[in-house]
């Protein structure tokens, strides 16, 4: 494993999670999947990764585009929103039709930016697994006062299982997430062989703000690492669990789907076949031994790592 990353929680705070020390937009495949980058000190703030875990990791909105319209995954952490709106008048023309879909929404990073999206950009849909978008998004309406304050009422596409995303002639497939603590889903882009998996493959972050957060060596992770980093993140529930589900799930997806590159919400963005076999292995290898046939379910204290 780099040296250069450590491994490795709590809560997101919106405009309270710090202020972003780098921000840059990444074209992973020409013309059509850039990611957006802004990074975060990891001071215990931040439920995507342990309490102890120090450095910068990064958060990343990824926008699809095609002539006809793009396809918003996230929309980042509120104190990101100048540099988020800036990245996006970069890739877009405010009239190009956009399409958001934040991956859990009941989560700051992939909601906390939408409506600010929404005033500045021709938004015509918001997908999600809810029927009314607006009221998981209307932060500034919990004021005394109420009223939406000059918010636009976004239009909800409710997601369908297994019913994809037609952006252009590009079609984009959505699935809830093999393993997830929350409402969470994953999306895979035939054009790109690219799959994004929300908060999931999130493991790897730097001492340095600038990264590299676009990662392709060989071996980058252990199975220990990756099962510390699940244990002490939101993933703490799944020593003693029944796991066979959740790997025949993750299974499936790898053998469904021809991916190049896995694109997590968080952290390093992971290219070439090799690296994701790998990935996808030590994963199954860690779920495998965090099974109830193998290890008892017991009590975890607040602020135990393991």
């Amino acid at each position: 494993m780099p040296s250069r990353y450590r491994i490795f929680f709590r809560a997101e705070h919106g405009k309270a999670a710090g202020r972003m020390s780098y921000s840059k937009v990444v074209e992973l495949t020409e013309g059509k999947v850039f990611a957006l980058h802004n990074t975060f000190p990891l001071d215990g703030r931040i439920s995507a990764y342990p309490i102890s875990a120090r450095g910068q990791s990064v958060s990343n909105c990824y926008l699809l585009k095609e002539e006809s319209g793009a396809l918003l995954l996230d929309t980042g952490y509120a104190a990101h929103e100048a540099e988020i709106l800036a990245q996006l008048e970069s890739l877009i023309d405010p009239d190009l039709p956009l399409h958001l879909l934040p991956l859990r929404i009941n989560e700051f990073m992939s909601v906390g930016n939408a409506m600010a999206i929404a005033k500045r950009f021709n938004v015509v849909e918001c997908l999600a697994p809810v029927p009314e978008i607006n009221e998981w998004l209307e932060f500034e309406a919990l004021e005394p006062s109420g009223g939406n304050n000059g918010n636009p009422i976004l239009p909800t596409t409710i997601l369908k299982p297994l019913h994809p995303i037609e952006i252009g002639d590009r079609y984009i497939e959505v699935m809830i997430a093999p393993i997830r603590l929350i409402s969470t889903r994953w999306i895979y882009d035939a054009a790109t062989r690219t799959l994004f998996t929300s908060d999931m493959f999130s493991h790897l972050w730097t001492d340095r703000a600038e990264g590299p957060w676009l990662l392709d060596e060989d071996e980058v992770t252990t199975t220990s690492f990756v099962r510390s980093f699940l244990l002490n993140t939101r993933y703490w529930w799944l020593e003693g669990a029944r796991t066979d589900s959740i790997r025949k799930g993750i299974a499936e997806v790898f053998e469904r789907y021809d991916i190049e590159t896995i694109a997590p919400g968080y952290g390093a963005i992971l290219r070439g076949r090799h690296l994701v076999e790998q990935q996808f292995a030590v994963l199954d290898e860690v779920l495998a031994g965090f099974d109830r046939s193998v290890v008892k379910p017991g009590y975890v204290a607040l602020g135990l790592e393991r």
